[in-house]
């Protein structure tokens, strides 16, 4: 078979599977033997287990899209299109799009040719020329996710620096949103709150948009003052940390991240693979996010991380701001147990889904307790010291008086 029809998968710098591209731009997964055989193997998802923990091995190929896995380290929306223009791929072709951009994955994938040198021939007339072209004007890095956010180095002189191969680098940068008006404002004050609410939060910074050097041509006017910076958790001084979001560990697809699962899944697989310390934070988390509106917690805004290469704990924070200061709105993203909408999650309803997710219902209602208490004297505290329009305090506490599990304190 052609060298080039093959892409090595690695975890943790070791090849442990390949993807081959079949006609019709379909292709197939396939772990390495070694990797097969090892009863010590890192592990790459939930997904490719069985219910008895043993690794499925008979993948389908598919094609145009990827094993959903896969499809899900590819960036989504706006990113995602600018990207595919700039490798000179259509967005559909997700193999070439991952074999572009393999390099700065989320977690401890990385995805590369036999021969690393390659690059992807669209067609069977395309000169090398046109593909050295398209190989110059690609760029080398990329995040998962519909928000602009790039992977960058944090200057000591206080700028950031987005590196012009993408490889390594250690903070995410999320830009203004063209459509909306501070939300790096709003994120970095909802993050801040959480900490203090006492939620897994990573280092994070509100920076000047023009101390941002290496700003890719193409992106369009770029409005907003602020851009929103957060330490990557899955990087660290010792190498690449792994992680998978949830759409991965439920083999959705990125458009079914808000369809076929609710919290109630999560929580039952939280459970299951990880400690009572993760399960209660998840319930902070959930609680948080329904008393400051985020109505956006979807499946792929949870994540696991495998700080021992094997097994999951649950992943730090991210992307927790008040979705409702932007488009009103009474429905979470996902179902709690019974229902999505926030102003009836309750006690009741924690209860219910502690039942079904066979989590220890004290935990559960202790947890939910301990952070409305905490977020109410926090959000009195510092909602007027925050990077906070007026409007938006003023959203959030119209919201907050809605809530039944307010009410029940």
């Amino acid at each position: 078979m052609n060298k080039i029809s093959i892409l090595n998968v690695k975890l943790h710098g070791n090849i442990i599977g390949t993807i081959t591209l079949l006609p019709s731009d379909k292709s197939i997964f396939s772990f390495t033997e070694e990797y097969i055989d090892n009863n010590d193997r890192d592990t790459l998802s939930l997904s490719f287990k069985d219910e008895f923990g043993n690794l499925l091995t008979d993948h389908r190929a598919t094609g145009p899209n990827l094993l959903p896995f896969f499809s899900n380290l590819l960036p989504e929306g706006i990113l995602r299109k600018y990207l595919a223009e700039q490798a000179g791929v259509k967005q559909v072709r997700e193999l070439y799009l991952l074999w572009t951009l393999g390099r700065d994955l989320s977690g401890a994938i990385t995805i590369e040719p036999l021969d690393a040198e390659e690059w992807p021939k669209l067609s069977a007339d395309e000169t090398e020329a046109e593909i050295k072209q398209r190989k110059d004007k690609a760029l080398k890095f990329s995040l998962a996710g519909v928000q602009l956010k790039f992977s960058a180095f944090n200057e000591r002189n206080g700028g950031i620096t987005i590196p012009a191969e993408g490889d390594g680098g250690s903070w995410i940068v999320k830009l203004p949103d063209s459509r909306f008006d501070g939300v790096p404002e709003n994120e970095f004050s909802f993050m801040k709150i959480a900490k203090k609410v006492g939620i897994n939060v990573p280092e994070i910074e509100l920076i000047n948009t023009e101390n941002i050097q290496g700003l890719p041509n193409g992106l369009g006017r770029i409005q907003g003052e602020k851009s929103f910076i957060i330490k990557r958790f899955d990087r660290s001084d010792e190498g690449l940390i792994h992680i998978e979001d949830f759409a991965q560990v439920f083999g959705r697809y990125p458009e079914e991240k808000y369809k076929t699962a609710s919290y109630r899944n999560i929580a039952y697989v939280l459970g299951i693979e990880t400690s009572q310390q993760d399960v209660s934070e998840f319930i902070r988390r959930l609680v948080y996010s329904t008393l400051i509106g985020n109505d956006d917690m979807h499946l792929k805004n949870w994540s696991l991380i495998y700080y021992d290469k094997r097994n999951a704990s649950l992943s730090p924070a991210y992307d927790l701001l008040s979705t409702i200061a932007y488009i009103p709105s009474d429905e979470a993203a996902l179902k709690y147990a019974r229902t999505n909408k926030m102003s009836e999650l309750n006690l009741a309803e924690l209860a219910y889904l502690a039942d079904k997710s066979r989590l220890p219902e004290k935990l559960v209602l202790d947890t939910a307790r301990q952070t409305v208490s905490e977020f109410l004297d926090v959000w009195e505290q510092e909602k007027n010291n925050l990077y906070l329009p007026k409007q938006v305090i003023k959203t959030v506490d119209s919201h907050i008086k809605t809530l039944a599990i307010v009410r029940e304190m």
